[in-house]
This record gives C-alpha cells, sequence and structure tokens, in this order.
C-alpha cells in the first residue's frame, strides 16, 4: 500500500496541532486526547480504518496496516515493554515509602555528597545506572529516592527528578550496551569499546546543562515537595532545610544495606545479562542468569525482597493495601504511556518516516548534518530514540563510509545525539517522567521534560560540530 508523503505530512500537522489542543486546552483526558489524534492522522494520511479494509491488487481482503492495528500494536507494543516494571516500579516505591527505606537512602546521598549537591548525585546515579538498564525502568526504580530526598531537605522534587532522568536518557542514548547506540555500533561497523569511552566523555557536558536548567529553572518554577507518602505537594517559594535533614531519626529505619538492596539487586542482574549476553555465554548457570536478568524477572525479584526483608515488620493487610495503593497510582502512567507508543507506531507504521528520511538522504546538505537531521526528525515524527538512532544509521552508513570525507565515529554519535531532540506526546519516557513527578498539566509537561531532553540534545549537536572540525 502506498501512502502519499506530502497527504502524511498535512496530517501530522492536523494532528499534533490538535492533540496540543486537547492536552492544553480543553477538559478531555489525556489518554483520550492520545487516542483521538492517533485516530486523525491516519484518517488525513489515507491509511485504511480496519485490516479488512487493506485490499491487495486481485481485490482480496488481507491483513495488513490500519488504524486500528497500529492503535493496538503500538499500545501494546510499548506496555510489553514496559508496563509490568512500570506495576512492579510504583510497588517497591510504596514498600520504599512505608519502610523508611527511601529516608535511610536519601539520608546516605546526603552524607556521601553533602548538602546542596542532591541533584549532582542523582544525575550520576542515573547516569550509571542507565549503562545496563533502560532508563524507563531506572527511572521507576530510582525515583523513590528523589522523591525521599525531596520529602527531607524540602527541596523541588521536580528539580530532583529531571536531573535523574536527564542523567538516564543521555547515557541510555548514547552509551552502549543499550540497544539503541549497540545497534549503531553495529551497523558502522565500529568498534564498542572506543565508542563508550567517546560517548561517556560527550555526555558529561550534557547532564552538566541538564542540571543548571534542573536547579536554576526548574526548582524554582516548580516548588513542590514530596511527602512521606511519595506524594506532590505544592509550596510556594520553599528554601532547602539542610539543617532538618541532618538531623533525621535514623534509629526506626532499616539498615542502609537492606535498604539499598532492592535496588542494586535488579541492576546486577541485568548487567549480567547484558554482559553474558554480549559475550554469548553458554550453559545451564548462564541460561539462569540471562533469565534472572531480563528487566521484568529482574525487578519482580526485587519486588519479593522488598516485601520480605523491608516489610517483614508489617501485617499482611498493610503490606498489600500500600501495593495496591501503588497500583492504582500505575494505572494513568500505564494508559497514557501506552497511547504515545499507539501514536509512535501510526505514524512509523504510515511510511511517513522514511519518506522523509529518504528526502533528506538526497538532499545537498552537509555529510555530517544529514545523520544528524534524519534522527532528530525520526525522533520528532515516531518519539522512539532507538528507532529514530539506528534509522539514521542505517541510511546514512552507506553514504559516510563511502564519502571518505566524514569519520564513521562522528556520524554514528551524530545518529545517537538527534535521538535526544524533544521527548513530547508520543514518547514513553516524557509520560513516565511527568507522571511519576506528579506533572499533569501540559504546558507544565513540556516545560519539565520537552526542554529538558532538547538542552542535550542542542549541547550534543554542538559537541558534534566541534569534533567534526578535527575528525575526519
Amino acid at each position: 500500500m502506498e501512502i502519499d508523503g506530502i497527504r502524511m505530512l498535512i496530517g501530522l500537522v492536523i494532528g499534533i496541532t490538535l492533540l496540543i489542543m486537547l492536552v492544553l486546552k480543553t477538559k478531555v483526558q489525556t489518554f483520550l486526547a492520545l487516542i483521538i489524534s492517533t485516530i486523525v492522522i491516519g484518517l488525513i494520511g489515507g491509511m485504511p480504518l480496519t485490516a479488512t479494509d487493506v485490499v491487495d491488487a486481485a481485490g482480496d481482503a488481507r491483513a495488513g496496516v490500519s488504524i486500528i492495528n497500529s492503535i493496538t500494536s503500538g499500545f501494546g507494543g510499548t506496555l510489553g515493554g514496559i508496563g509490568i516494571i512500570i506495576g512492579f516500579g510504583v510497588m517497591i516505591g510504596r514498600v520504599f515509602d512505608i519502610s523508611g527505606a527511601a529516608k535511610r537512602m536519601a539520608y546516605t546521598f546526603l552524607k556521601l555528597f553533602g548538602k546542596g549537591r542532591e541533584e549532582e548525585a542523582l544525575a550520576l546515579t542515573g547516569f550509571l545506572v542507565s549503562i545496563p538498564i533502560f532508563c524507563d525502568s531506572g527511572f521507576i526504580v530510582l525515583s523513590p529516592i528523589a522523591k525521599a530526598l525531596s520529602n527531607i531537605t524540602k527541596k523541588s522534587v521536580i528539580g530532583l527528578g529531571v536531573s535523574l532522568a536527564a542523567g538516564l536518557v543521555i547515557t541510555h542514548s548514547l552509551v552502549p550496551p543499550t540497544p539503541g547506540p549497540l545497534g549503531v555500533c553495529g551497523i558502522f561497523n565500529f568498534d564498542v569499546g572506543n565508542f563508550i569511552l567517546l560517548t561517556i566523555a560527550l555526555a558529561l557536558p550534557m547532564i552538566i546543562a541538564c542540571i543548571i536548567y534542573a536547579k536554576k529553572y526548574l526548582s524554582r518554577k516548580f516548588c513542590w515537595t514530596s511527602d512521606a507518602e511519595g506524594g506532590i505537594v505544592e509550596q510556594s517559594g520553599q528554601t532547602p532545610d539542610y539543617k532538618s535533614s541532618f538531623l533525621v531519626e535514623t534509629k526506626d529505619l532499616p539498615s542502609t544495606f537492606t535498604s539499598f538492596l532492592p535496588l542494586v539487586l535488579p541492576i546486577i542482574l541485568i548487567l549480567i545479562n547484558t554482559i553474558a549476553s554480549a559475550l554469548k555465554l553458554t550453559g545451564l548457570f548462564w541460561k539462569i542468569m540471562i533469565f534472572l536478568g531480563q528487566p521484568i524477572v529482574a525487578v519482580g525479584i526485587s519486588l519479593l525482597v522488598a516485601v520480605f526483608t523491608l516489610g517483614h515488620t508489617f501485617s499482611r493487610d498493610t503490606i498489600l493495601h500500600e501495593m495496591e495503593k501503588g497500583m492504582a497510582s500505575a494505572g494513568v502512567i500505564i494508559l497514557v504511556t501506552g497511547g504515545g507508543g499507539a501514536l509512535g507506531r501510526i505514524i512509523t507504521d504510515s511510511g511517513l518516516g522514511g519518506y522523509i528520511a529518504n528526502g533528506l538522504a538526497g538532499s545537498n546538505i552537509p555529510l555530517i548534518l544529514l545523520p544528524l537531521a534524519i534522527s532528530t526528525l525520526m525522533r520528532f515524527i515516531q518519539g522512539s530514540g532507538t528507532v529514530a538512532m539506528t534509522t539514521a544509521a542505517s541510511i546514512t552508513a552507506p553514504i559516510l563510509i563511502a564519502s571518505d570525507t566524514v569519520s564513521p565515529v562522528l556520524g554514528a554519535i551524530a545518529c545517537c545525539v538527534g535521538s535526544l531532540f524533544f521527548g513530547y506526546f508520543n514518547d514513553s519516557y516524557f509520560w513516565v517522567v511527568n507522571r511519576t513527578l506528579g506533572v499533569s498539566d501540559g504546558g507544565d509537561q513540556l516545560r519539565v521534560w520537552s526542554a529538558t531532553s532538547t538542552i542535550a540534545w542542542a549541547v550534543g549537536v554542538v559537541e558534534v560540530l566541534i569534533l567534526s572540525i578535527f575528525m575526519h
């Protein structure tokens, strides 16, 4: 089935405009707005409504790309990867909160890094954690620390949470062995070890810029703190209270080891899985470790460990009730995350991304800008950073290698940097970060996360352009 590119572009513009208006100006719930806009994009773009409307040249109905198929597969595909993890993660968060483990972790961070460096501490934690695991999973598991730090210091939970989220997503987008950068390395046939060292160095200025934005703007704009149960409370010009934070009574809190165990255990399991899979280790032991290191299994084990080590002082009914409270809060996060996946999928299935990417590849723009432009546009159009960078790499790698005027490694970096651009409604991480931090207003969501991801992208673009002067 051919879809006219210009018509699909018009559908995209109208659909995104409608989505923004519904979210910002009406009482329509975000999830419903996402689905409505997705349908509008498909209709205007000329996609069939259902699979039975997809007809081949012989006139026989057959299964194919349709609006309904794209919505259901996009919704299910997105939640298939992170839906269960979100559910497990919010339950772990409730156990952390009621047991005092989150406070113990926060207090440990304060002692290690000192007052006034909470954002840096969280960003560094996210930076390291996201090397072996997905940023969505990492944020769900680590966000209780940001909330606990906010509760005991009275610092903005938005500034703290965004610093954590930035550290996670920048590493996730640049540094192997996360799938996107690893795939880009494979396409460009570049040594993974060297790529890791180079991208870690390039990631640091990006993280610093995001921390500055979080501390200097978001923390002042959103004077929101976290309460004792992990909920978000709006304050008016609250200043940090370090005196009280260092006087926290810790004798009734779990030990540091017990508190951190449910957090560190899944990270270790996933890291073992990543290494064992990369080295293609065989044998029963490694098969078991690879299974246990699957993100869903690892976070599930973490939940069991949290229940039996941190929840042993509570009654069965209390623990179940608190976990069910966490599950209730996960409902909105899961729905809007799936809705964002549906929006991204219909744009991918329509063929619009390939239409634009191929058009750019045939243009006369400077070669170093080609992978950057394709990755950036693909990211904006369909939401997935991994799809954006691997698509850009697949199209531009043969061109750059054949030209012999632009360093292939620089082209690979450009593909990864472009995938950070303006995370918004069709990006699952946009919803995970905003909803976990209690940000529900559409305009605030754009300030909190879309602007942050764009700052990281802008710094990365400058780095690519500077490196292009020296690398050929």
